[in-house]
C-alpha cells in the first residue's frame, strides 16, 4: 500500500469517526465551536502521532519478542494515559485558555477510543514503522476534519429556528448521520 493510499483512506474513505465511529464522545462534546474542535483536533493528533509510534515500538520490540501480546491493551492504554497526562501539563503552562476550554474533555483523550483503535490498527494491518505514523497522522487529520466540519455546522444550527424538540443534541445527531452519509461517498474511490 502506497503512503499516498493510506493518507486517502485514512482521512476520507475509512475515517475514524465516519466509517469506524470510534471517537464519538469527543466528537459530539467538543463540537460546540470551531475553536474549541481545532483545539482537541491538535491535541488528538498529538496523542494518537505519539501513541501509535510508541504502541508500534513497544509491539514489535518488546511485547512480540517476549511472548507479551495479550498485554497490547493494557500497555497501549497505559501509554495514552502517559501522553495525555504530558500533554495535560504542557497545555495548562503555555496556552491555559485552550486548556479551559477543553475542560473535562482534555483527561478525556485517555480514554477516547479512536486512539486506542489506531494504536490497535496499526498492529493488525502489519503496518512498518513508516506506514504506522502516516496512518497515525492521517488518522488524526480525518479526526480533526470530522470534529471541524462538525463544529462548524453546529454554530451555524445555533443561529437557525429550529422547533425546540430539535434543538441541541437532536439536530446534531440528525446532521452527524447526513455527514457520515456524505463521506460514505467516498467509499466508492478506488486507490492504488
Amino acid at each position: 500500500m502506497t503512503y499516498i493510499s493510506i493518507i486517502i483512506t485514512a482521512i476520507f474513505i475509512n475515517n475514524i469517526v465516519f466509517s469506524q465511529f470510534l471517537g464519538i464522545c469527543p466528537f459530539l462534546g467538543v463540537s460546540k465551536k470551531t475553536s474549541s474542535a481545532l483545539g482537541m483536533g491538535a491535541a488528538v493528533t498529538f496523542v494518537i502521532t505519539i501513541a501509535t509510534v510508541v504502541a508500534w515500538l513497544l509491539q514489535t520490540y518488546v511485547l512480540n519478542p517476549l511472548g507479551l501480546q495479550f498485554l497490547q491493551t493494557i500497555v497501549f492504554i497505559l501509554v495514552i494515559a502517559f501522553l495525555v497526562q504530558l500533554l495535560e501539563i504542557v497545555m495548562k503552562k503555555t496556552v491555559p485558555s485552550l486548556y479551559q476550554a477543553l475542560g473535562v474533555f482534555l483527561p478525556l483523550i485517555t480514554t477516547n477510543c479512536a486512539v486506542l483503535g489506531v494504536a490497535i490498527l496499526v498492529i493488525q494491518k502489519g503496518y512498518n514503522l513508516m506506514e504506522a505514523l502516516t496512518y497515525g497522522i492521517s488518522t488524526s487529520i480525518g479526526f480533526t476534519l470530522a470534529l471541524w466540519i462538525f463544529a462548524g455546522i453546529r454554530e451555524q444550527l445555533e443561529l437557525m429556528p429550529l422547533p425546540r424538540a430539535m434543538k441541541g443534541v437532536p439536530i446534531a445527531l440528525i446532521c452527524a448521520g447526513i455527514l457520515a452519509m456524505a463521506f460514505m461517498g467516498f467509499s466508492g474511490i478506488k486507490i492504488g
